[in-house]
Formats: structure tokens, sequence, C-alpha cells
């Protein structure tokens, strides 16, 4: 863990200060501050305010940083000094730190990622070593020794894992790749456009890709693959094409990294054990692993059933499928294990950053939109580490239920359909035949079973719309004279009194027993 005042201390003076000292939060990473954007980073973000240049915009941003709890923000006098400025980072608790007026935003970001990186290697046997880190950050000095040329080390999913330290040739998106730990939506498109994934996926070529837009200096890709397959890539970015000698010089540094990813590739397949095993455990029983151990931010949460398919290869499967995608749309550290044949991920109750429970709905509603068959639900509010295994219960109950509540969908949420819980309960407590015991509705069924008729339904419909005909026939797409017709009917076959709350009540526990899909 490193703070704001770590960050700071480890740069140095000659580039940063503190300028409004707050609470000592934990820095996770470096984001640029997106001036047209609803949100500034996300929590335990350090916001660089590279594109700031007035006091409202500043404030603007200052709120922002507020509402997801980033770490700190970080400007550049006079905005930094400004007392309108430092006045709201107080009053929000958020650490002001001020880049000196010589300082580069450039230079400022290398600094950053590496004292950030460094800071956030993992260190025990459980997750890894940190020298493993090292060796990358050290390769990518020396493949950019080779090439001439400035270079990013990417795993398989085009996520920057290291860098080089020379930064005397760059462009935007370079920048943006390193401070967002990917490549940018409009830069991949570039690429793509080119065929340069395509290329990747099932070639080991070098591959030069011409100057693109925006000032998209050109680049050498340079595939990492490892028994045929896919480890990562090597990007630099070169002038123009690069010699042939040097090329093979970069092949040979390809293959060394191809080792240390593969390294990394256990080491993070043994800490994501570790990690599901841990929030397992807090998911069945309460109380036995603690918040920091678990990874978990500071609460309520709540615990959310994610769809998934029985049997262990599937769950595997869907596991890694469902981290890649919160990954993928910006949660750093998802919270995703399997209890039993169910997916759970746990989430933050409040805020709309990676990780909370509104994030998780619309991400969710976005991926339905493409995968019709999608279904999620969300147990209640989790107060307490005490309280999740009462929320797994819920939420995999109602990921049970998903298919016969009232409200339809792609998410439930536990509060939206507790009644739907509550008579599911009573149902599944008694056996039917114990409920089906009496009164008016076994008759009614035995009647529609010899005659054809539909009185079953019209009951459940008139009880459906509290008695309302019109409503109650435009549920069964009959004429409301037709439905009163059927009710005088049914009074023939058998007496029912349907003014007693508590005989609605025992029809509608017994239409629900007999009909548990409706």
């Amino acid at each position: 863990m490193i703070t704001v005042a770590g960050v700071v201390e480890a740069v140095g003076a000659a580039l940063l200060k503190v300028v409004v000292p707050a609470k000592a939060a934990e820095v996770r990473d470096v984001t640029l501050a997106e001036l047209d954007e609803a949100s500034a980073g996300q929590s335990g973000d350090l916001v660089l305010g590279a594109g700031i240049a007035t006091p409202d915009q500043a404030l603007a941003v200052i709120e922002r940083c507020a509402a997801t709890a980033a770490a700190g923000l970080v400007l550049k006098p006079p905005l930094s000094v400004h007392p309108d400025v430092t006045s709201s980072a107080a009053a929000r608790d958020l650490t002001l730190v001020e880049l000196q007026s010589h300082g580069s935003w450039a230079q400022l970001v290398w600094l950053l990622r590496g004292v950030i990186d460094r800071a956030a290697a993992p260190g025990s046997p459980e997750t890894g070593e940190t020298g493993v880190y090292d060796e990358l950050f050290a390769l990518a000095d020396a493949t950019a020794a080779i090439v001439d040329a400035p270079v990013t080390i990417e795993d398989a999913q085009y996520r920057v894992l290291a860098y080089s330290s020379r930064q005397d040739r760059t462009d935007p998106a370079r920048v943006s790749t390193i401070v967002g730990r990917r490549v940018p939506g409009d830069v991949i498109a570039h690429f793509r456009s080119r065929g340069v994934f395509r290329k990747l996926a099932k070639g080991s070529e070098l591959i030069f890709v011409p100057q693109g837009p925006d000032g998209t200096l050109p680049r050498l890709v340079i595939p990492i693959r490892a028994g045929g397959e896919l480890l990562g890539s090597i990007w630099a970015v070169v002038d123009g094409p690069v010699p042939d000698g040097r090329l093979r010089d970069l092949q040979g540094a390809a293959s060394v990294l191809a080792l240390h990813l593969l390294r990394l590739r256990v080491q993070a397949d043994v800490a994501r054990r570790v990690s599901a095993d841990r929030l397992r455990a807090a998911l069945r029983a309460p109380g036995r692993v603690g918040r920091e151990e678990l990874g978990l931010p500071a609460g309520p949460w709540r615990v959310v059933a994610l769809e998934a398919h029985s049997g262990t290869a599937e769950m595997v499967h869907n596991l890694a499928l469902w981290e890649s995608i919160t990954r993928r749309h910006g949660w750093r550290q998802p919270l995703i294990a399997d209890v039993g044949d169910v997916l759970f991920a746990v989430v933050v109750d409040g805020g709309e950053s990676p990780g909370s429970w509104l994030w998780m709905e619309r991400l969710i509603h976005d991926v339905a939109a493409h995968e019709p068959g999608l279904r999620a639900a969300s147990g209640s509010v989790a107060g307490e580490l005490t309280d999740l295994p009462r929320s797994r219960a819920e939420a995999a109950e109602l990921l049970a239920l998903h298919g016969s509540a009232r409200q339809r969908g792609s998410v439930l949420r536990f509060e939206d359909v507790w009644a739907e819980v509550v008579v599911h309960r009573v149902v599944t407590a008694v056996p039917q035949a114990d409920l089906l015991v009496g009164g008016p509705l076994p008759v009614l069924v035995a009647h529609d079973r010899k005659h054809g008729t539909d009185y079953v339904a019209t009951v459940a419909a008139w009880l459906e719309q509290q008695g309302d005909p019109r409503k109650a026939a435009r549920q069964l797409h009959v004429h409301p004279n037709t439905l009163r017709h059927r009710m005088r009917r049914i009074a023939e076959v058998v007496p029912v009194d349907l003014d007693s709350p508590r005989t609605r009540l025992a029809l509608q526990v017994q239409l629900a027993a007999l009909r548990p899909g409706s």
C-alpha cells in the first residue's frame, strides 16, 4: 500500500508537493481528468488535472473526485493555489498536490506509474514475487535499447504490464495506454483496421503499423508466444521500418519475455485461487475472514448471483469469463467466486464506480443486450461481513426464481421481488398435496379437467386484479361480461367467499403451489 504522501515523497519535492493534506488514502492507480466525463477516476485513483485550465473546471473535477473517492488530485499553479480550489479540496477532504510549473505531465505519468506499480507489485508466495515485475520493467528497458525506441509490454488482453523508462519519443496514444493500462478505443480501432490483432492472434511475424490518426506514431508490434499460444506483445514507438539485425534481436527478447509471462500467469492463477477461496469462505460462513484479507472496500455490500452453467469445467469457464468482462469494464480486482454451482460477485452498495451495484447493474444490462439469456440477481444489502452469507442465499434463491418472477428483465433485486420470495418459501415449505387439502380450488381443478373450463385461471385473474372485472377480463383476453358469467358459474359449482381476506390469501397460496411457474 502507498498513500498520496508516499507517492509525493517517492517522486520528490523537485516535482511534487502537497498543497492540501487530507486523510491518508491509498493510491491504487493514476488517471487523467476528463473534462467531458461524468466522473473523475475511480476509488483510489490519483487524478492528474493535465487538461484543467480554469478554476471552474478544477472545482467541477474536485466534486467528481470526492464523489468517486479518488485518492487525490494533481494540479499545476496557479490553479493548485487558487483560494477557491484549495478551500473546495479541504472541504471535501481531498488531497491536493501541486506539480511544479516546470514539470512535464508526460514525465510525471512515467514516474507515477513506476512508483505505483512497484508499490502494488505482489510480494508474498501466495500472489507472486515482486522480482518478476521488476524483471519485466528491466526487459522493457533492454528491448527499448535494442530497437532504440520506447516500448510497452502487454498481456494477451492488451493490458500494460511494463514499459520502458525512456520517453524521448511518444504520442497521446502511448500516454493514454500507460495511464489507463489499456489501449484506448479509437487507437484499437485504428490498429484493428490495419489487421494488427488478427495477425497477432494467428502468427508470430513482427508487424509494422504506419502512422495513424490524431498524431499516433508508427508502431512495431512483436508477438510473444509459447507453444503456439499468444501470451502478450511488445509495442515499440518507432520512426519507420527497423533493420533486420535489430528485428532478430527483438525476437530473441520476445522468447525471454515469454518465460516471464508464463511465470506471471501461473502466479496470477495462484493469486486468483487464493482470493476466490477466501471470498468463498466469507460467503459460506460469517466472520472467518477479515475485510482486508478479502480485499473488500468499505461496505455496505451486495452479493450478486451471476448466471452460470453447472459443472466444474463450465464453472471455471464462466468464472474466467466474468472476471474478463468486469476487468474490461474497469473493475481492477473483481471479487467473484463460485459457491456450489452458482457464481457470486460482491459489490459495494453505494456509488457508481466499477465494483458498485449500480455499475454492475448497468454492465449486466449492456451485456444482456447481446446475450438475451443472461440473468443475474442481487441479495439485499449486507451491512456487516456476517451478513454476506444471508445476501448470498437470497441472491441464489432469486436467480432460481428468475423465470417465474413477475418482474421480468435480466436483473432482479431482492427488495423489488421480496413478495415472490415469501410466497415461494411458503409453498416450498409444505408439500403441495398438504396445501390443496380443501376449499374450492381442488373442486375447480377437477371441473376444469373434466369439462375443459378455465375456472382456475378465472379465479386467479380475479384475485390478481383485486376483483376488478375489466382488468381481470383484459388479463384473460375475454369480454368483461364473459368473466362475470364465469364467476356466476363458479359460484354454482362450489361455494366461495371472495369477500373474505383470509379466503383470498389462502386461495392465492394454493394457486402459487399449484402453478409455481406462473
